[in-house]
């Protein structure tokens, strides 16, 4: 986004607080995606009040803005018309500047960390993954809504990320050409295989890999689907980018995710890294990749059950015309 002309006064105050070292590593480390106090506490080896204090001055100063989840706090660097001037502060810093390459390889390790303890909660409760989604509306009235959504048109080819024990794949791999499968954790995979097999579903592919990196083809894929999946991770925003990127002219990727809410314990006890999504946050994500927000909807718990979960989908749908596309575009051949 560009930047809109700043006031004196507004440029004066955006460069004091920049101008400090230790607020310029926070700038430098947001500039590469969402982070909490306590992930920057981590990855600076400061204080929580001491990276606290840093925060409030650039929030102040109009260079990052704050994201209350639940009891959690995330900061980024501003997207409005300030967000060029930030960008640009960052952007003139060295990428080989020995403190800032530290930074990174601290904040690699504090993700690291994190997602070995999300695939170790995983692999204690791949077997009964399924029950543990009981805490939102009813599974069945969520597959039918998936099931409308989608409509009867056939895939050619159908991607599901972080596909768990494989349920998206055994609801909506019968009415496609191919179908394939990517999870991070084995133990969700290997419950995922024996579930496809018991259901007929022998010829889905399954791998292993991150859903930030997917290990299929570009472009190659008319329904990608991302079910229950983005609570837990670091940067949803990111992983939507990418998904997108999988997405194939004119075709369609499906969020199914919670609303917000106030479960605290589920981060606790789940895993969950954010405590659901605005239908416009989603929606913004999905035109940041191309793709236009065409369906939301909402399932919201029966009424009395207030430790149940609204959960919401949304449709984007690729942009381009099936014939802007090269034909001999590498990844559109189906196997």
């Amino acid at each position: 986004m560009n930047a809109g002309p700043a006031s004196l006064d507004a440029m004066v105050a955006a460069l004091k607080a920049a101008g400090e070292e230790t607020r310029l590593r926070i700038l430098a480390l947001l500039g590469e995606g969402d982070l909490s106090v306590s992930d920057l506490t981590d990855i600076l080896g400061q204080s929580q009040p001491r990276v606290s204090r840093h925060l409030k001055l650039l929030v102040e100063a109009g260079l990052v803005e704050r994201h209350r989840e639940g009891s959690w706090a995330f900061f980024r660097l501003v997207d409005d018309d300030r967000a060029g001037l930030a960008q640009g502060i960052v952007a003139g810093l060295s990428a080989s500047d020995p403190s800032l390459s530290a930074d990174r390889d601290r904040r690699a390790a504090v993700r690291a960390a994190r997602a070995h303890a999300a695939q170790t909660y995983f692999a204690s409760r791949a077997a009964d993954w399924d029950r543990l989604r009981s805490l939102h509306a009813p599974e069945a009235a969520v597959e039918q809504a998936i099931l409308d959504v989608v409509g009867p048109r056939p895939v050619n080819a159908l991607l599901d990320l972080g596909t768990g024990t494989g349920r998206m794949l055994a609801l909506l791999a019968p009415n496609a050409r191919r179908a394939v499968g990517v999870d991070a954790s084995h133990a969700m995979l290997a419950v995922a295989r024996a579930q496809l097999e018991k259901a007929g579903l022998t010829r889905v592919e399954l791998r292993q890999g991150d859903i930030l990196a997917p290990p299929v083809e570009r472009n190659a894929f008319d329904l990608v689907v991302i079910h229950q999946v983005l609570h837990y991770l670091d940067d949803p925003a990111w992983a939507l980018r990418e998904a997108a990127s999988l997405v194939s002219p004119g075709g369609r990727l499906l969020v199914v995710d919670f609303a917000p809410h106030d479960l605290e314990f589920l981060r606790e006890s789940h895993a969950h890294r954010r405590l659901g999504f605005t239908r416009d946050q989603v929606a913004g994500w999905l035109r940041d990749g191309d793709l236009d927000c065409v369906t939301t909807r909402e399932l919201a718990p029966p009424p009395g059950k207030p430790q149940q979960l609204t959960v919401s989908l949304w449709l984007g749908q690729d942009r381009r015309a099936i014939t802007d596309f090269p034909l001999n575009q590498p990844g559109r051949e189906v196997a």
